[in-house]
């Protein structure tokens, strides 16, 4: 898929245009259309122009250009405009943090053209005493370009997977597979990804190998064998394949799905019971005899533990848990009844309650949520007072022609700078659903930030703290916060937390989740919908749950309307 390229050249012409100082809503439309193509389950390249226009925030101006770059690889009024500006800004610009003004004032100040000469002056402290630069700024700028860096060796798993997939689609139509499956920290649903493992079956592998390493996407063969191929695809991602034998397949499958300090659990097991594991099956040391293999529950049956799903496989008292029987029967996407944050076009959404509704039924639920910005958030749209509560009224007059789906009025309130919520109770006590956010003032201390996230979970008509910690993986580090006292915060108050499933957030993160869990804290996962067909990324947050160990009676929204109605309205007295 080309989205992720266009999205790419979409946010640096946004960056280019800031830059020239042009007008700030054409750079909010390339950087809204941006986000909606990088969120396409489908490659725009393949669109047709008509798809395209119906894609929000795709006109018939950049269709065009999406259309240039999918017949020539290039789009002309990017390179022009690349020329309009000195070279070594927008490197600057690929820093995290790092915006367009300050990027400007590096540039022309310091003469400073790539990321070495940035990092090298700002460790020296030659950055502070710039205009609007200081000792805190040269901080960030530093922690940007090792996030930076860290982004060029990982990727996040919202990148990665689509495309993972996209190859095993290819393959199952040109080579002559009979089991393809993904393996490695994809398997386990890591939030970021190094490489991409996919295992095979065939009797062809030969053939498997010859369409493999010419695939379209392959921009490079780093080995071509006759059963393992390694190649580079777009964006730096190697990719491996192997083909194994059907009899050892369970056994590879479970040995290069890792992780390794779980392997070495069970190959330390194993040892024990006078038995060898590896990718080729389960033998017996004093005869060599292989036990089994073709199928991965061998390798635990045979260890005498029930089966270890592969997000929990990461040695943090999984195989404990197994040998005690208290494995937790993991949340799946088919429990989610709904999805309790998305946003209209009346915010910062892209469509209309009508077609989120009818969206949201496509995807099986019952119920959604409408929690648009408030008014603090300009950029976004925010709605004060009065507009929330004429929504709360459409919502309403919908619910009451509406069968067998409900419609939940809501707000995303932000929780501001000196502590307060932007939208006073009397509001607030009239919506089923209030989440609240911090979307400002990140650079806060710790104790600043943690103070405002608990004085958020104190106000008894808030339901949840949406992306708790605020990151943006690979763009934005969490902010500080202490989420020890915001457990106990939420733990005492019985406000829940949300794991936020849109792909660059995943935020609470596993470990967080985990603990918000073995705290008994209430959790909801929601998408964060601002396109429709966001609506998918649910699985990345239920993934981010079954890591965390979660069960479907943790989550709040696996319930059904009645019944979450009935816990939202116990909270608020």
């Amino acid at each position: 898929m080309i989205n992720r390229q266009i999205a790419v050249i979409f946010n640096g012409i946004a960056d280019l245009l800031e830059i020239k100082g042009e007008n700030p809503f054409r750079v909010r439309a390339y950087r809204r259309a941006a986000q909606n193509i990088d969120g396409l389950p489908h490659d725009v390249g393949l669109m047709t122009d008509e798809a395209l226009l119906e894609v929000p925030g795709i006109g018939h101006d950049l269709a065009a250009k999406i259309r240039e770059y999918a017949d020539t690889g290039k789009i002309t009024a990017y390179e022009e405009l690349k020329k309009e500006v000195p070279e070594g800004l927008p490197v600057l610009l690929s820093v995290p943090s790092l915006g367009p003004k300050t990027a400007r004032i590096l540039y022309d100040t310091l003469k400073i053209k790539d990321i070495d000469d940035l990092e090298r002056l700002a460790r020296e402290h030659k950055l502070s005493g710039l205009p609007g630069i200081k000792e805190k700024t040269e901080e960030n700028i530093l922690k940007g370009i090792a996030m930076l860096k860290r982004g060029l060796e990982r990727k996040p798993i919202g990148r990665v997977r689509p495309v993972a997939e996209e190859l095993l689609e290819q393959l199952r139509k040109k080579a002559p597979v009979k089991e393809l499956r993904l393996a490695g920290s994809l398997r386990r649903w890591k939030e970021t990804i190094n490489d991409i493992d996919i295992l095979a079956t065939s009797h062809a592998p030969q053939r498997v190998m010859n369409s493999f390493v010419h695939l379209p996407q392959v921009r490079s063969i780093l080995m071509h064998g006759p059963t393992k191929s390694s190649v580079v695809i777009a964006d730096g991602i190697q990719v491996d394949l192997r083909v194994v034998e059907e009899g050892a397949f369970g056994a590879a499958l479970a040995y290069f799905t890792g992780s390794k300090a779980h392997n070495i659990r069970l190959r330390e097991m194993a040892v024990k019971e006078g038995l060898k594991i590896n990718e080729y099956g389960i033998f017996r040391e004093s005869d060599k005899k292989r036990l089994g293999g073709e199928k991965e529950e061998d390798v635990y049956r045979l260890l005498g533990l029930p089966y270890i799903a592969p997000e929990l496989r990461e040695d943090t008292g999984e195989i404990e848990a197994a040998r005690e029987g208290r494995l937790p029967k993991l949340i799946t996407i088919d429990d989610i009844k709904g999805d309790l944050h998305v946003h209209t076009k009346k915010s910062d959404g892209s469509h209309t309650l009508n077609e989120l509704v009818e969206a949201a039924r496509k995807q099986g639920y019952e119920y959604i949520a409408i929690t648009d910005h408030s008014k603090g958030l300009g950029v976004a749209k925010g709605l004060n007072e009065e507009r929330i509560l004429d929504e709360t009224r459409e919502i309403k007059a919908m619910n009451k022609q509406l069968r067998g789906f409900r419609v939940f009025t809501g707000v995303e309130v932000d929780i501001r700078s000196d502590y307060t919520l932007d939208l006073p109770d009397g509001v607030l006590k009239e919506l089923d659903i209030v989440v609240a956010s911090i979307h400002s003032g990140f650079r806060q201390s710790k104790e600043q930030l943690t103070k405002r996230v608990i004085s958020a979970i104190k106000n008894r008509y808030v339901t949840a703290i949406a992306h708790p910690t605020g990151r943006l993986i690979g763009e934005r580090d969490a902010y500080e916060v202490d989420m020890e006292k915001v457990f106990a915060a939420a733990k005492e108050a019985g406000t829940a937390l949300e794991i936020n499933a849109y792909p660059l957030r995943l935020d609470l993160n596993d470990t967080n989740t985990k603990r918000a869990k073995e705290m008994g804290i209430p959790l909801m996962i929601n998408t964060d919908t601002h396109v429709t067909n966001q609506f998918t990324s649910m699985i990345y947050g239920v993934s981010i749950g079954r890591r965390g160990w979660l069960e479907k009676t943790d989550v709040l929204n696996t319930r059904n309307a009645e019944n979450l109605l009935q816990w939202v309205q116990r909270s608020k007295t």
